[in-house]
């Protein structure tokens, strides 16, 4: 019987879309001819020079031969003759989009590319090489002092690294949503994770389609080949950085008012198998997230202080944001949502303990709400109390992945050489009765076979499964103890797709199995990129580098080192890194007669430059009030009654002007502020207990979600799913294998505090492609350590104290 196929992914065919352009001037037009990868077929594209306010591009609907085209060329260069003729440009790959700032429109393109992986035999980019052309031949703007500037704060978002695209496979989905989605064309553009959908918008609204431009990602792709069992296979590991709520490490805290949060990564996971072209391939994926605790919080930037309050907004008493948030991870990705919360307990100066309580609260709020189904699943788990404990810090967040694994589950399909067909169907994943196929030797797509076909009974093909839920991971910054935790779920995960795939008897990867250092690799690679971006400095690999037996002193002194290096990109770096991006993404929109980007107070524009032109901005900079995480620029006016805090020394004092009493933070001030202020500071010492603290918490009605606590009984782990006993009795050292000490067995003289990971989130690698990186979990640094450095300095460092007074 004939096998049956019913329709795939991509959208597109090799019919559809083109790979290779040829940019060709003359003095009124520009001409950009497209052309598809086998040569089929070329197309035109036609773009007006003579108006400069406005972008007219007209696509001429015929199909050419290359003969045709080059007659049409000739006959271009012909008609112009008297003006200069048709002249080439340049040879490019695809059109980033156009953009203005107060003169001339300009036009992104791509010069050079490299190819760095594929996905079932669809090609995936990275940018070698780029161009900015002006469209007009010539405008009073394009050499202006301001133009300038404008062009270079774009230039610093390096499109040569970090960026990623394919032509032919929808890169800013994951494998499963590509699979289960049939949207086509220009909506892929209007994901959270293109970032040149801004750009793009133009011409995409202009033309009706996405034929000439390329949707890029940013984040990280990496695809290497290894083997199991003397059968070789294909890793890849892809990491999507939001353009919702996008910038640096204490530019974007927490939420806004729409619920995204900062620093909103998804990874994949993607394991199939290395198979000779015309044979079956299995195929399997894992996502995970990560994303910036979801409340009002902000920390300021201080070139005296190296690690800056944080302080807690309380103006979004019901969670709204906080709801949002997780409807949308919801949507995005199914239930069970499950939350892996890694921030400190207990500190000698409150600042993470203060986000912990509070997240706590949220999550308890939110849940009171849901069916009992689809409630919010936490670990509050303190992972840097528990290295210090010596505590095998991989070993129990394994476990950790494990148990969410099995709630989760993984996505698994079996794809076979077939000849690719449009369309995918809506049902694939309700139903679950498919299996892909995928055509490796073009760009072609997977074509899904129904299991119920004869054909397929014959072959024993095995059932697809699909990933429902997701575990989300949090520390303060999601770059380094976040890192630790999601190579420990991706280590599981791994498991979990090579037993899918018939790799191996059992879903275990030992630590000390071969496979477990490649992906760890991997991983700190990922972490270093995400942290340069994010943070500005690449990540701190304590935990890596002990399990690698690296030579203590050397790790500390680059622990050391990365934590300036961070500082100084915080300090000095991130605000125009900020510029930069709100340029890119158009959060701010320059306007002829407005104020200059650089001349707002504020990394928040939403409102400025030409989305509310009724916003009086005259006085812009002096209506600013202060950077906050909500997304938007704070107004006040001189007659609002507003709570102003003044810093004294170490100690925040909240004046309430309305009330013109002042109310301080005493050493025995509670971590949970009692004031009716709507701003929680976090230099206060805590009188509460934590069982005190989640006391409420425990007398909830939750038949089905108690909360489990650790042995000691205390809130340094906290879970509504996952018995800490049972989690607990194979996480000590002392039961542990000599072997596995190196990476466990760390005490608080060694282990990088997370005092120190916070403190040392401060510096690294500043020359990121546009984000920066902070790590939040490391350790102190004695004064014996790091010889050549003054006391006060190393103090300054670990402590987090003002340097000078």
């Amino acid at each position: 019987m004939k096998m049956e196929t019913c329709p795939s992914i991509p959208p597109a065919s090799n019919s559809a879309y083109l790979q290779k352009f040829r940019l060709y001037e003359t003095r009124s037009h520009l001409y950009m001819i497209g052309r598809d990868k086998s040569r089929n077929f070329w197309k035109v594209l036609k773009i007006d020079r003579s108006d400069l306010s406005e972008l007219n591009i007209l696509e001429d609907p015929t199909s050419y031969s290359e003969i045709e085209c080059c007659d049409l060329l000739r006959r271009i260069h012909e008609g112009n003759k008297t003006i200069g003729g048709l002249k080439f440009v340049t040879v490019c790959y695809g059109i980033v989009g156009f953009i203005k700032f107060l003169g001339p429109y300009y036009m992104l393109v791509i010069t050079q590319r490299r190819k760095i992986g594929a996905i079932c035999g669809h090609s995936i980019y990275a940018i070698a090489r780029s161009e900015m052309i002006p469209v007009p031949v010539q405008s009073n703007m394009t050499n202006s002092k301001n133009e300038n500037r404008y062009k270079k704060l774009l230039c610093m978002v390096d499109l040569t690294r970090d960026f990623f695209f394919s032509y032919s496979y929808n890169v800013m989905h994951s494998l499963q949503k590509n699979l289960c989605n049939s949207e086509t064309g220009r909506l892929h553009y209007e994901t959270m994770f293109v970032w040149n959908e801004f750009l793009t918008r133009g011409i995409r609204q202009s033309l009706k389609n996405s034929t000439w431009t390329v949707a890029l990602v940013h984040g990280f792709f990496k695809q290497v080949k290894l083997s199991v069992s003397g059968r070789d296979f294909k890793l890849t590991l892809i990491s999507r950085r939001s353009r919702h709520y996008a910038g640096t490490r204490y530019l974007k805290r927490g939420i806004n008012e729409k619920g995204r949060v900062a620093n909103d990564v998804e990874t994949e996971q993607i394991v199939f198998e290395d198979s000779p072209e015309g044979h079956s391939v299995q195929i399997s994926s894992v996502v995970q997230n990560r994303g910036s605790i979801p409340l009002f919080w902000s920390q300021e930037t201080s070139r005296l202080n190296i690690k800056p309050d944080i302080i807690l907004s309380k103006k979004d008493k019901a969670y709204e944001a906080t709801r949002l948030h997780f409807e949308n991870l919801a949507k995005r990705y199914g239930n069970p949502i499950i939350i892996l919360n890694l921030i400190k307990t207990h500190e000698t100066k409150p600042r993470e303990s203060i986000l912990r309580a509070e997240f706590a609260s949220a999550i308890r709020f939110l849940n009171m709400s849901l069916p009992k189904e689809n409630r919010l699943r936490f670990l509050h788990w303190d992972l840097n109390k528990h290295s210090r404990r010596g505590t095998n810090v991989l070993s129990l967040l394994g476990r950790v992945a494990a148990y969410a694994l099995n709630l989760t589950g993984i996505f698994y399909c079996e794809v076979s050489s077939s000849p690719r067909r449009e369309g995918l169907p809506n049902d694939v994943c309700s139903k679950e009765r498919h299996t892909i196929e995928c055509d490796n030797s073009s760009e072609s797509g997977p074509v899904i076979n129904d299991l119920n076909n004869d054909d397929n009974k014959e072959n024993k093909v095995k059932e697809p499964t699909l990933q429902k839920g997701v575990l989300r991971t949090n520390c303060i910054d999601c770059l380094d103890r976040t890192n630790v935790a999601q190579y420990a779920y991706g280590l599981a995960a791994l498991g979990k797709q090579l037993d899918a795939l018939g790799f191996v008897e059992f879903p275990n990867i030992n630590l000390d199995n071969p496979l477990a250092e490649n992906l760890m690799r991997l991983y700190e690679l990922m972490g270093d990129t995400l942290a340069r971006q994010y943070g500005g400095s690449a990540a701190h690999n304590k935990i890596f580098s002990e399990r690698r037996g690296q030579w203590k002193a050397a790790t500390q002194s680059q622990e050391f080192f990365r934590t300036l290096q961070r500082y100084y990109s915080n300090a000095y770096v991130d605000a125009q890194k900020q510029d930069a991006i709100n340029i890119f993404l158009g959060y701010f929109q320059p306007q002829p007669g407005k104020p200059a980007l650089w001349e707002l107070d504020s990394d928040h524009h939403y409102n400025i430059g030409g989305r509310n032109p009724d916003l009086r901005v005259e006085n812009a900079r002096s209506l600013i009030k202060r950077s906050m995480s909500d997304g938007n620029l704070l107004f006040e006016s001189e007659s609002d009654s507003i709570e102003t805090h003044t810093r004294v020394g170490q100690n925040l004092l909240l004046v309430d002007k309305q009330r013109g009493g002042d109310k301080g933070f005493s050493d025995s001030s509670p971590e949970i502020s009692t004031c009716d202020s709507d701003l929680s500071y976090s230099r206060f010492n805590p009188s509460m207990t934590p069982k005190q603290l989640f006391e409420d918490i425990e007398e909830d009605q939750y038949e089905s979600c108690p909360i489990y606590y650790d042995e000691h009984g205390d809130t340094s782990s906290c879970s509504n799913f996952l018995d800490l006993e049972w989690l607990s009795s194979s996480g000590n050292s002392c039961d542990e294998d000599p072997s596995d000490r190196s990476i466990a067995g760390l005490s608080s003289e060694n282990l990088v505090n997370e005092a120190r990971t916070e403190m040392s989130s401060a510096a690294s690698d500043s020359g990121s492609s546009l984000l920066g990186s902070y790590r939040a979990g490391s350790s102190e640094l004695g004064c014996n350590e790091l010889v050549g450095y003054s006391q006060r300095f190393v103090h300054w460092v670990n402590d987090g104290v003002t340097m000078f007074h």
